[in-house]
């Protein structure tokens, strides 16, 4: 991909606009929820709105383990952050997978240096699922845009032949 879909300057905006809306929405779901402890109903029987402090990562996994799970995550992110502009991105679903993954997982860092804990709050009714947040879906769907971009045909872009002659 010679052209990213915003330009550095409109995709770190894009970036920070995706984590502003993470912390923004963790604040006021944190104040609306700790005034109804049972929850507030959205689509009944389907999906709520529930309060829960993960102090570990996915599915509670490597809790106590804040500093293991802060460095892990920085590296993380840091390796996603050259990836996405050294210009290693072959496409736009890729780039926007990136992104995603970068943004939201920015999104739970935060919450983890600051607080040593991540804000989870929309609850699956439906189905036996951990309660997670806007920053998860971030991650969640660019990790799946990722993939995507890795195996749907015509998505990644081939090296020229000049490129392989030298």
């Amino acid at each position: 991909m010679k052209k990213r879909a915003f330009g550095a300057f409109g995709t770190v905006l894009f970036m920070l606009a995706l984590i502003g809306a993470d912390q923004l929405i963790k604040q006021y779901a944190e104040k609306m929820l700790l005034a109804q402890p049972g929850g507030i109903p959205f689509i009944p029987h389907v999906v709520d709105f529930f309060l829960v402090y993960n102090e570990g990562a996915a599915f509670s996994i490597l809790v106590g383990r804040q500093g293991f799970l802060v460095a892990f995550t920085g590296i993380a992110l840091l390796l996603v952050l050259v990836y996405l502009f050294v210009g290693r991105c072959t496409n736009r679903l890729e780039y926007l997978g990136l992104v995603l993954i970068f943004s939201g997982g920015v999104g739970n860092l935060i919450d983890r240096v600051l607080n040593q804990r991540v804000i989870d709050y929309i609850r699956l009714l439906f189905i036996d699922f951990p309660i997670f947040n806007f920053a998860d879906i971030c991650v969640c769907v660019g990790v799946g845009l990722f993939a995507l971009s890795m195996i749907l045909p015509g998505t990644k872009t081939e090296p020229s032949k000049e490129n392989e002659e030298h």
